[in-house]
């Protein structure tokens, strides 16, 4: 992985997905990592507020023995004040590697082709690459093995749901989906998991109803209704997301020792009731954890001289 880009899961091997997680498990284990970036920089170019990308970002690259430099979309003007290409350029000659936020997806690809660096997805309307192999570092940890376990992903089939499926499909694992008409994972994307999932003795399936879904799950996922920049659709998906709220009725069908995954910020009362998200089978704390460390793995494969 050195010196490439991370802008989907779907450019990943099952090998790369392993080896990033066992890379995690190891700097956290360990806690090691201190000198792998001695004197890298890290440019965290975002177009979107954030509390645990940001913070994970950064403090991923302290612990690694480098440094990060925060821009925020107030003063860069990505694509408005400057053109991307000019922003990737500028920024090729003063990092060594560049960690972008956007709303749109076509802003890092544009950004990947005239960096002169590697380029990290840390969130666009397609992908979420970063979340879901925190996510599946999270299952492996509680789960002691990802193969074969069912992950059941209920509301909106956006950015993480995407994510999480093209990693479950590369970890051999059992992905169900459930989301309102209109709000599945597009088609088009559908059949790359599909073919992705085959190839590596996963399966995919696609439910209307949560209960089908959950039903024997040992992962239970669920995210918020309307993310950044969907806010003036709110009220829409307020009314088609009804019935789509994990509650403790939903979640007594899957395995009595499932875990509940949300990737958070989450809004109590809509796409999760608070008993569950405080209860004890709620494991979200430990997924807002591990965003550091599975980033502590990424910028070390990709930017460290050093052997992993």
């Amino acid at each position: 992985m050195r010196g490439q880009d991370l802008l989907s899961i779907a450019q990943l091997t099952a090998e790369d997905v392993e080896h990033i997680l066992q890379t995690a498990l190891s700097l956290k284990r360990d806690g090691g990592g201190r000198d792998l970036l001695r004197g890298k920089t890290l440019a965290l170019l975002f177009e979107k507020p954030s509390l645990r990308t940001r913070v994970s970002f950064d403090v991923a690259m302290q612990e690694l023995g480098g440094h990060a430099v925060y821009l925020s979309q107030s003063e860069v003007g990505l694509g408005q004040r400057e053109p991307v290409a000019d922003v990737a350029r500028v920024l090729s000659r003063y990092v060594d590697v560049i960690a972008a936020r956007t709303y749109s997806h076509q802003t890092l690809l544009d950004l990947a082709r005239d960096a002169d660096v590697p380029v990290i997805n840390a969130l666009s309307d397609e992908e979420h690459p970063c979340q879901a192999l925190a996510d599946l570092l999270t299952v492996l940890e509680h789960r002691g093995a990802l193969r074969g376990v069912r992950i059941a992903f209920i509301g909106d089939g956006f950015n993480v749901a995407q994510s999480l499926a093209e990693g479950a499909a590369l970890a051999g694992m059992r992905f169900a989906i459930a989301s309102p008409e209109g709000y599945g994972i597009p088609e088009p994307v559908l059949r790359t998991i599909r073919a992705m999932a085959d190839a590596n003795g996963a399966t995919v399936e696609v439910h209307e109803t949560p209960a089908d879904a959950v039903r024997d799950a040992d992962v239970v996922y669920t995210d918020v209704w309307a993310s950044m920049g969907q806010e003036d659709t709110y009220a829409q998906r307020r009314e088609a997301f009804a019935g789509y709220t994990v509650t403790a009725d939903l979640m007594a069908f899957a395995k009595p020792d499932a875990i509940f995954m949300h990737d958070l910020p989450a809004h109590r009362g809509e796409e999760v009731a608070a008993d569950v998200i405080e209860g004890r089978q709620s494991v979200v704390f430990d997924q807002a954890e591990n965003r550091l460390h599975a980033q502590k793995a990424i910028l070390a494969l990709i930017a460290s001289e050093h052997a992993l």
